[in-house]
Order: C-alpha cells, then sequence, then structure tokens
C-alpha cells in the first residue's frame, strides 16, 4: 500500500521502480496463470460489493439503501464483475485452443466487418434479453483481418514489458479497476493507478480486489493531486499514460501549462510525447424520433431519458445533455411534459461532483426562464434552445441541466438528417449519442435510421438503449470515435474493455427494447426484459442489482427464482 503525498516523490519512485521491476514478470506471464488471478477477484468483489456501495453512497449524500444507491451498485461492483467475466470468456476460448471471436459473429456489410460481441454467453441472453451490440469495423476492414488481429497478446505477438499511468476517474467507481485492467490485459503493462481525489475513499476496496496483482509488482496505487499526476505523467520509467476525465488535463499533460503551451500545442511540439490513451467526455445528445407512441410509450421513454441525465445526478461523460427533438412533431410537448412528471417525482438528492454549482449556476443564468424541477439548484431543464453559442450546446455541464433543441421534420428521413447533422458538427465531443425510435418508424424509415445509425461519428451508438450501457456490457469496446489527434483531442483517443481485444474499430452499436416486456410484443420489439434495472424509476432496483451482481460475481441457477422475482417487480 503506498500513500504518497505531492512533494514526497520518493515513495513514487519506489513504486514505479517496483512496477519495472514487475514487468518482465507479468509480460512472461502465460494465460492459463492470467486466467485464474481473474477468476480469484469475482468473490472478492462480492466480499466487497455492499461496503463499496455504502461508501459510494456516504460520499454523495444518501443512505445506501437508498433508491439512489441503485446506481453504485451497477457502477462499481456490477460492472466490475461484468467485466472480469467478459475477460474470462475470451481467455478461456483462447486457452481451449478456440480463436477468440466465433467466425460465425463476423460479417461483412457495406464494405466493413461487423462483429456481433453480445450477447456472449446464455446467461447474457436470459439476463439481458433483448439487449444485443455490434462492433463495427473501420471502412475497409474484412473479416478475415478482424479474425486475425484479435487478441495479438495472446495469439504470437508478445509484448514488451512496460509500465502504464492510469490517472483514474471520479465519478463512476469502475472506471479506474477495469482501466487497470485493460492496461494489464489487453496491452500487458503494470500499472500505476493515481486515485481521483473525488473518491480516493475506494482504494482500499480495489487494493482489496487486485490484492494478487498489488502483491506480484503488477500494480501500484497513489493518491495525490495534479501535480502527482504530472509527475509520474513525465517519469522516466513510465512508459504509457491513460487518462479519464477531461480535455483539459490531457492537454496539460501534452502540452503544458505555461505562456508557450498554445505554441508547442500549434506546432506540433509536445512536452510529453509518451502512448496516450484518452476517454474524455463531451455534450452528450439524445435524438428521439417522430412516430406513433401510445401514452405508456411516451411515460416510458421519459423514464428512459430522465434515468440518462440523471443517472449519478448527471456526473457521467455520456449523461444527455442536449435532448434533439422534431419541431413539428405533436409527440414532442408531451414527451416533455412526461420528463416534468418523472423529474419532479424522483427522490431528491444533490449534484455532488466538485463544480457542479457552478457549472449550473452559468447555465440558469444564461436562461433565466429555465424550470428548476429538483431542490435546490438542481434539474436544471432548458427547454427551448436557440442561441447558437449557448453553453449548454458548447460545454460540458457535468451535472444535472438537459437543454432541448427542435428540428425541423415530422417526417423521419428529413428529421433524422437534420439531427445527425446537427450532433456531429454543432455538438463538441464524439463518446456516445443516444437514438430513440419506435419499430414501427423503423420499419417504415428503415433507410434513414440505418443511415442515422451509420452516419453518426460517435464511439457508442445506443438504439433505444442509453449509450452508457456500451460502457457496462465488457464485451464492447469503449471510447472514442476515432480520428482525434493530441492536438485537437476532443473526447479522447483509444479504446478500453474489448474483452474480445479487438482492433480497427469505428464504433459500438447498442441495440435494446423500445418498449418493457409483455408490453414490447405491441410494439414490435419482443423481449423477456422488464423495466431495467438501471431505471431510476425502477422500484426494485436496489435489490435487483445486489442479486445481479452476487449472480456474475458467481452463477447459478439456485440465484436465478429471486433475481427474477425482484426484476419483475421493477
Amino acid at each position: 500500500m503506498t500513500s504518497v503525498t505531492a512533494l514526497d516523490t520518493a515513495q513514487l519512485d519506489r513504486a514505479v521502480a517496483e512496477l519495472r521491476a514487475g514487468a518482465e514478470t507479468w509480460t512472461a506471464s502465460p494465460i492459463a496463470e492470467r486466467i485464474p488471478l481473474l477468476e480469484r477477484m469475482l468473490p472478492r468483489i462480492a466480499a466487497r460489493a455492499a461496503a463499496m456501495v455504502a461508501d459510494a453512497a456516504a460520499a454523495k449524500g444518501f443512505a445506501p439503501d437508498s433508491p439512489w444507491a441503485a446506481e453504485d451498485w451497477i457502477g462499481a461492483p456490477w460492472a466490475l464483475a461484468q467485466g472480469v467475466s467478459a475477460h474470462l470468456h475470451v481467455l478461456r476460448r483462447i486457452a481451449a485452443g478456440k480463436p477468440p471471436v466465433d467466425p460465425g459473429a463476423v460479417h461483412e456489410r457495406d464494405g466493413r466487418a461487423v462483429v456481433d460481441v453480445f450477447p456472449a454467453t446464455g446467461w447474457d441472453t436470459l439476463l439481458q434479453n433483448g439487449t444485443s451490440a455490434q462492433v463495427w469495423a473501420l471502412p475497409g476492414t474484412t473479416a478475415r483481418q478482424v479474425l486475425d488481429r484479435a487478441a495479438g497478446e495472446y495469439r504470437g505477438r508478445a509484448g514488451r514489458p512496460a509500465v502504464a499511468l492510469v490517472l483514474g476517474a471520479g465519478n463512476v467507481a469502475a472506471i479506474t479497476p477495469l482501466d487497470i485492467l485493460h492496461k494489464l490485459y489487453a496491452e500487458g503493462q503494470t500499472v500505476i493507478a493515481k486515485m481521483n481525489p473525488v473518491n480516493a475513499y475506494l482504494r482500499p476496496h480495489f487494493e482489496h480486489v487486485l490484492g494478487e496483482f498489488v502483491d506480484q509488482g503488477w500494480l501500484r496505487f497513489v493518491d495525490g493531486g495534479a501535480d502527482v499526476g504530472g509527475y509520474l505523467a513525465a517519469h522516466d520509467l513510465v512508459d504509457s499514460i491513460h487518462v479519464t476525465g477531461s480535455d483539459r488535463t490531457h492537454d496539460a499533460i501534452v502540452w503544458g501549462t505555461d505562456e508557450q503551451a498554445a505554441e508547442r500545442r500549434r506546432t506540433d511540439r509536445p512536452l510529453n510525447a509518451k502512448p496516450f490513451s484518452s476517454e474524455l467526455g463531451g455534450v452528450t445528445p439524445c435524438i428521439v424520433a417522430p412516430g406513433d407512441w401510445s401514452a405508456a410509450d411516451f411515460r416510458y421513454q421519459a423514464e428512459h431519458i430522465v434515468t440518462s441525465k440523471m443517472n449519478n445526478s448527471g456526473h457521467n461523460c455520456v449523461a444527455s445533455q442536449i435532448l434533439i427533438l422534431p419541431r413539428d412533431w405533436e409527440g414532442s410537448d408531451r414527451l416533455l411534459g412526461e420528463i416534468r412528471r418523472v423529474l419532479r417525482e424522483l427522490p431528491p438528492r444533490t449534484d455532488y461532483y466538485p463544480g457542479a454549482e457552478g457549472r449550473l449556476d452559468a447555465v440558469r443564468a444564461a436562461h433565466p426562464q429555465a424550470e428548476v424541477l429538483g431542490e435546490g439548484n438542481c434539474r436544471v431543464l432548458v427547454p427551448d434552445l436557440t442561441v447558437e453559442d449557448d453553453v449548454m450546446l458548447t460545454d460540458e455541464v457535468f451535472g444535472s441541466a438537459l437543454g432541448v433543441v427542435r428540428l425541423p421534420g415530422a417526417d423521419a428521413d428529413v428529421f433524422l438528417r437534420e439531427a445527425v447533422d446537427f450532433a456531429n458538427d454543432r455538438l463538441p465531443g464524439t463518446l456516445g449519442a443516444t437514438l430513440i425510435v419506435h419499430p414501427g418508424t423503423e420499419r417504415a424509415h428503415r433507410a434513414a435510421v440505418d443511415s442515422a445509425v451509420a452516419g453518426l461519428r460517435y464511439g457508442t451508438v445506443g438504439v433505444n438503449a442509453w449509450c452508457a450501457i456500451g460502457f457496462l456490457l465488457g464485451y464492447t469496446p469503449w471510447g472514442a470515435y476515432p480520428g482525434h489527434t493530441r492536438q485537437d483531442i476532443g473526447s479522447g483517443v483509444g479504446f478500453v474493455h474489448n474483452a474480445y481485444l479487438l482492433e480497427d474499430i469505428e464504433k459500438t452499436v447498442v441495440r435494446s427494447p423500445f418498449a418493457p416486456a409483455p408490453r414490447g410484443l405491441f410494439t414490435g420489439s419482443p423481449s423477456l426484459a422488464p423495466r431495467p434495472p438501471h431505471f431510476a424509476t425502477n422500484r426494485t432496483a436496489l435489490t435487483t442489482l445486489e442479486r445481479l451482481t452476487r449472480f456474475t460475481a458467481a452463477p447459478s441457477a439456485a440465484k436465478l427464482p429471486g433475481l427474477f422475482a425482484s426484476a419483475l417487480r421493477g
């Protein structure tokens, strides 16, 4: 266990030196030894799950039995257990002499390879029925290339010993350990992980869950602020850097913060030229296509949209910030009415993340008539954005503010063209986008919907699924749309998670049912899935997600009746 202050560079040097010494043994470790390390993580995740959630709830200002604590089950122990399970599924295939990806899951379409990555197991099909995910390779990539390049670290392309710096995120608990596992298992590097000061309280849990990696000299945790991160990023023995955070963090490391920083960036003369991967957020759109919706559809999708905003009080890199609605669809006002109702009905909570109050103040200053639908300064709705340089359209609020943009087109073909162009060209960031479309609309306007999904320049596109689901599944690569550079970093460079260890990735497309069972039978989206447990309105989410976490950590048919009983009451 290594704890340092900003000036205690001797301990930082020692931690990095220990990782450099351990890098040789980690790189040389065979897959037969790496698999049991992950297997032994799962019971430790289950053992620490309740304490992890309780600590997160306390830090956010509510009790561990609050309905809001459900988000900490899904964003902490469950996401981590799911990620570990996804890696195990793929590594076991390789250890058994199989290719990492089943050749039958790889197709060629429209000049590129498309890979079916979820559901990956029978348990996936049963527990997340109706949800699917595909990875789209870059245009021109063939199915053969996808199959040949996947999981190269384990198929003859040995890595070199190296030390990676992971600068942890302060919002969602599972981000830091999942980034660590990516560096260890996808890139074969040992890791020094600096906890974010916002959630450094999670460090004891992570050190326990990942304890074997610490004991073997393959992982070290440190605390501290930007000065510690800057020192480690520049360290001679640190070979690569991964950060989840803001573009300001990336630019400070790469270009510096002095008077010459802008000139260095302009002339591409970085202070730090180490390999750098990142996930940096942006202004996330949620696009709603016009259609023939029932009253139940309006209510359900309002709950969906509010969840995509209010999960973690909006302190998510893909929290929906701009709701894009058809100006000429009579359903737009009806949907907004339901959104207002859901926001008012949710239990109270605060925007806890540092700086949130100031960012929300800036939104309200720009929009004196904005609606405040929660206590204090929370749950801000700006129902009609019209100003071209509006702060909601230019800056990630990272808090509970939702703005609405109305674009022309009662017809889905016209509207979707306008909406995709607006999202791509007007909103900064390319991490994730959500598209909500009734199955009847999709059938009647198949080409327009397909064109919208293909045209959205985002690393994850969710179709009737909040794009954040792509963060949770483990098999789905998570990162910005390719094309950013260190001079224009946008939402970042590279992909993490990605249990199949795919290369040449353009985007992930996640699909979920438009309506839950049994109503989905009548909307054209049949599935066995009830109201999703991640919905902020789910009445049994806390129990369901605890049971799902324990199931994922140790699957057993005996656990299914209790899990289903809770899920069906949600």
